[in-house]
């Protein structure tokens, strides 16, 4: 799925779909259902523990972990440039 340049409005089953691709990427950035927008490195996924709400933990630029429950997300964005082969980048 490329979500580059793309917003997306998710469900809670589409969150997992999105995220999944983007897992360890920089530059990232989820807007919740509250107006909070959070950009940074997507570092964990959790939903198959029993009794939780799935979520994904964002790494901010300046250290701060942030948890965002699937349910509270409104967008994903992708901002991170095409991939480009080597001879393009020189």
């Amino acid at each position: 799925m490329n979500l580059e340049g793309r917003l997306i409005n998710v469900e809670v089953t589409k969150a997992l779909a999105a995220l999944r691709p983007l897992y360890g990427k920089g530059n990232v950035e989820v807007v919740t259902t509250n107006g909070q927008r959070v950009r940074g490195i997507v570092r964990s996924m959790k939903t198959t523990q029993a009794l939780t709400t799935p979520s994904v933990k964002m790494e901010c630029a300046n250290g701060e972990i942030v948890k965002i429950p699937f349910p509270m997300i409104a967008e994903i964005r992708d901002l991170n440039p095409a991939d480009r082969t080597m001879a393009e980048a020189q």
